[in-house]
């Protein structure tokens, strides 16, 4: 039985001093180092935006990050202009061994429609080609970890469990953004609810 890790949106924009800072979000970098050995496949998504992407609240007159727009028929959250193609903002922090990441996904690529998840856009129009690859793989079991807790994090749960995998949440491998209070143990309960396991890293060293 294949299993795979899959480490979201670990990216320099997501961290302490980017645009878009999840709080404490350097503490998961470590976790993703050590994790990385245990497994014999590791994939990684990128946000990957053009800068005149759609849920870019500069890209709208008079509109402030955190305010809602329909944008595609959908309904969208404004953010701060971040994780640009080919920005610093965009690229895997130095502390992050990506010498062991066998392929990486970009997500978030068109200007039309945001992307949290790994797998699907937001209105599942199109996939990432993630889901393909790990079947490809013979994978079974996916663990994921990275960033946000109540936004990437959740959604590429949602669909790994939407898409038939095993899924499994590291715990301490994660940081949330709290936009709302309560926002990050609503989207682990929701997690839990749609048949994810939270586990910690220390019970993935465990059983190697």
């Amino acid at each position: 039985m294949k299993r795979a890790l899959i480490i979201v949106d670990v990216q320099n924009d997501f961290l302490p001093g980017g645009a878009l800072a999840v709080e404490n979000g350097d503490e998961v970098i470590p976790v993703a180092n050590k994790l990385m050995d245990e497994f014999e496949l590791v994939v990684a998504t990128k946000d990957w935006h053009p800068a005149n992407h759609g849920s870019f609240a500069a890209n709208h007159p008079w509109r402030k990050p955190g305010q809602t727009i329909e944008l595609n028929g959908l309904e969208q959250i404004l953010w701060p202009i971040h994780c640009v193609q080919g920005s610093f903002g965009a690229e895997y922090p130095k502390e992050l061994d990506v010498e062991k990441v066998d392929k990486v996904f970009y997500k978030g690529t068109d200007p039309d429609i945001d992307s949290y998840s790994g797998f699907f856009d937001n209105g599942h129009r199109k996939a990432t080609g993630l889901g393909d690859f790990l079947k490809e793989k013979g994978v079974e079991d996916v663990y994921i970890m990275g960033l946000a807790t109540d936004y990437c994090v959740k959604y590429t749960t949602l669909d790994a469990r939407e898409l038939g995998f095993n899924t499994h949440v590291v715990i301490d491998g994660i940081r949330g953004i709290e936009q709302e209070e309560g926002d990050i143990e609503r989207a682990i309960e929701e997690m839990k609810k749609k048949g994810a396991e939270m586990i910690k890293s220390e019970e993935i060293m465990a059983m190697s």
